[in-house]
């Protein structure tokens, strides 16, 4: 008999499978834990957890997973949640958690998840899993809707990282008599998996509940949501805040994505709790909430409530005394929080993705071959520490740049940045960080080792970061950069210590760089030398990349025509693209002329065909309607035989693109695109001169920071090139990310992610 239920019972409880597919194990994501479980070597556990296919093949391909608690659906108040459909939504695969006829399954079904609400499941926390499990496997079919703990328990098993929830169990008020603590706090002393909620349920002593996760070892920390650090207290559920200062603050869902992974590579089993507000929409005001909460707790008392039944009885009597406005906050809460949990878990897969891959050593000043993969976009520019100083004076209304020879009040912040770090994070974060490599330098200092930890933190690749050793050049130092910015935030000086990119202690193998990684564009910073921006563009073309200059700075831009490097002119040119902006086509145009690049055979063969009568008389046209200067227009058509795409930023004033068009390019005749459109004269290569004026995508009044907005720009026309987009279409979406990052106190928003399907619809727009 015995024999004959354990056949039976395996044959009900085993997993679901992918037809075709061999089952490894649940805990495939488990890259440097083996505390994830494998079942290879854990039979009794394949034999009596089920996941389901899709669930099963997410974890076994490194998709991003968000496990969901099914008490939520079992016994809680609100019916349509859409939680699934938002993990979707954010590119994440949702994982439903719960006992279903006995069995402890993770990725419940639709079906199986009405099922459970109809047939009234239990509600199961770490300490009841195996007494419903056991009792399936002898035939009796009960359900059990799990709560945070037990939820953990099955996504720990299943080897799911990041799980979504509502608001956290904790410490009741007077515990201290009743003991009635929630094994949500214990759980996440033990069990490494994210939980992501708004703090602990409002009711609940909040401040002891913090007490126990820090006696217990639990990572607790509050998204800033657009708040200081020194601003932001523990949430309250119901309200933004609960006036209690939270443990520690992290930025956004990158950054929560980090930890969990330096956790788990660290090997500590405890767990993480990332307090993510309610939407401030729907906050109800922490004094309201605590009037009605006292309320409802003392007629709990009155009534003897305790157990499971306190819980249930408190949240009926808030839900009556707030008018409802408490169910609203608690449906618009845990939707955010399931977005914000698929987003960590979207950056996780990322950051694991590229674990898989790490560098066959640290990049240290020597002979080394690395084995790269390949890459859509290659950065090869400056990392740097920014330093940001941001003018406070109290004449700032009035006077709003600083005063010389003086001290002068002000903000100071220090971020990594640099144009080359900036550029590559732009195209990373628009293009959902697929493709992007990004190669730099660094000293072997301590801030160096800050810039590859900060990269790395936000999922970037590090592989092409070299390290140089001090001991070849002592004063070589990781580059900073200090920014000083009038009340206006815009520059009013700056002072920049990029001498590591000009060292002759920089090794030159771009040849086997970019030649493994095979990407469709390089982009290139005039940090570099001449010799090494010549290095780094002739390595491109070999591989057959298109180019894209940035030119910095007035005086780094002239590194390009630097009267020894030779360039090469439509159509076989050696720089594709460039942005500068009119300071810096300026500095571009003089160094070329004095230089001798603005003559030659080959170069006036090419300008006096695009050069025509008509684009002339535009120009003019052009500079007087828009109030532009025509020697900035003209100084670009001169310089488009060695660079046939040139965007002039003209800062609150927009751009002009000015692009040479090959013969065959449809926009040579199309009717729409006519007035952009002076076609060349004569036999030339080029078919003609693409003219366009862009307006600014808004006038900004609330800027942060100017810091990183042009290398947003050209990042994000990268990322949309590099997707097989026309520039000339490009340009809006890029100018909308540039405006994002001047909002932002970073040097490039996080939020570029939101531009991500723009970009994609320029790229794929006929």
């Amino acid at each position: 008999m015995i024999s004959a239920l354990t056949a039976r019972a395996c044959r009900r409880l085993s997993f679901s499978r992918a037809p075709g597919r061999t089952l490894r194990h649940v805990g495939a994501l488990s890259l440097s834990s083996p505390r994830h479980y494998s079942v290879d070597s854990h039979a009794g556990l394949r034999s009596i957890l089920k996941v389901s296919e899709e669930v099963q093949d997410a974890i076994a391909t490194n998709k991003p997973v968000v496990a969901l608690e099914s008490t939520i659906y079992t016994h809680g108040a609100i019916d349509d949640l859409g939680l699934e459909d938002i993990v979707r939504r954010n590119g994440g695969v949702p994982a439903v958690c719960g006992i279903f006829a006995g069995v402890p399954t993770v990725g419940l079904l639709p079906h199986e998840i009405s099922r459970m609400v109809s047939e009234k499941a239990h509600k199961v926390s770490r300490r009841d899993i195996a007494t419903l499990t056991g009792k399936g496997l002898l035939g009796v079919n009960e359900h059990g809707g799990t709560t945070i703990s037990g939820t953990m328990v099955l996504a720990k098993l299943a080897g799911i990282r990041v799980f979504a929830t509502g608001g956290l169990g904790g410490v009741h008020r007077g515990a201290e008599d009743s003991m009635d603590i929630s094994a949500d706090l214990t759980e996440l002393g033990r069990t490494r998996v994210a939980v992501v909620a708004s703090g602990c349920k409002g009711f609940l002593d909040i401040q002891r509940t913090l007490e126990y996760l820090e006696t217990h070892g639990v990572v607790v920390s509050t998204f800033l949501r657009g708040r200081q650090p020194d601003k932001v207290t523990f949430p309250g559920f119901w309200s933004v805040e609960s006036g209690l200062k939270t443990p520690s603050t992290i930025r956004n869902e990158e950054e929560a994505a980090s930890i969990i992974l330096a956790q788990e590579k660290l090997q500590i089993e405890s767990g993480l709790l990332f307090a993510n507000p309610v939407p401030e929409t729907y906050s109800i005001p922490n004094a309201e909430m605590d009037a009605i909460i006292e309320q409802a707790v003392a007629e709990s008392a009155r009534r003897n409530a305790s157990g499971n039944e306190n819980t249930p009885f408190i949240l009926k009597r808030i839900r009556e005394l707030t008018y409802g406005k408490s169910v609203a906050a608690n449906l618009a809460l845990v939707q955010s929080n399931t977005e914000s949990a698929t987003k960590i878990a979207v950056s996780l897969a990322k950051m694991l993705e590229q674990s898989k891959y790490p560098c066959k050593m640290l990049i240290i000043i020597g002979t080394y071959q690395m084995s790269l993969l390949q890459a859509d976009i290659l950065v090869a520019g400056s990392v740097a520490i920014d330093v940001t100083c941001d003018y406070t004076g109290m004449d700032s209304d009035t006077a709003p740049q600083p005063h010389l020879h003086t001290s002068n009040p002000g903000r100071v912040s220090q971020l990594v940045g640099g144009v080359g770090r900036n550029v590559a994070l732009a195209a990373y974060r628009v293009s959902s960080g697929s493709g992007v490599r990004f190669c730099s330098v660094v000293a072997n200092d301590n801030a160096g080792t800050s810039v590859i930890a900060s990269l790395a933190s936000l999922g970037m690749d590090v592989s092409c970061i070299r390290k140089l050793d001090a001991s070849i050049n002592e004063d070589l130092r990781t580059a900073e950069y200090i920014a000083i910015n009038g009340s206006d935030k815009n520059l009013f000086l700056a002072v920049a210590d990029m001498n590591i990119f000009t060292s002759s202690a920089i090794p030159d193998d771009w040849e086997h760089i970019i030649g493994q990684s095979k990407p469709k564009w390089v982009v290139v910073d005039a940090n570099w030398n001449a010799s090494g921006i010549a290095s780094i563009t002739r390595a491109a073309k070999k591989s057959d990349a298109s180019v894209a200059f940035e030119p910095v700075s007035q005086v780094k831009s002239e590194r390009l025509f630097d009267g020894v490097s030779k360039l090469g002119v439509f159509p076989r040119q050696s720089i594709d693209l460039s942005t500068p902006n009119h300071y810096e086509l300026g500095s571009m145009y003089k160094a070329a002329k004095q230089n001798g690049y603005l003559e030659g055979r080959t170069w006036s063969s090419c300008y006096d065909a695009i050069n025509s009568p008509d684009l002339d008389a535009n120009l003019r046209e052009l500079a007087s309607k828009r109030r532009l200067e025509i020697d900035v227009l003209r100084q670009a058509i001169k310089l488009l035989p060695y660079i046939p795409t040139l965007i002039t930023k003209l800062g609150h004033d927009g751009a002009v693109l000015a692009q040479i068009l090959p013969k065959g390019d449809s926009r040579l005749a199309d009717p729409d695109e006519s007035q952009y459109v002076f076609k060349a004269a004569g036999a030339s290569e080029s078919g003609g001169v693409y003219l366009r004026f862009y307006p600014p995508a808004e006038s900004v009044k609330d800027a942060v920071s100017v810091n990183g907005v042009g290398d947003t720009f050209l990042g994000i026309l990268i990322a949309g090139l590099a997707a097989g987009g026309r520039i000339d279409r490009l340009i809006d979406v890029a100018q909308k990310g540039a405006v994002m990052t001047l909002r932002s106190p970073e040097s490039v928003s996080p939020h570029l992610g939101d531009l991500s399907r723009a970009v994609l619809e320029a790229a794929s727009s006929k």
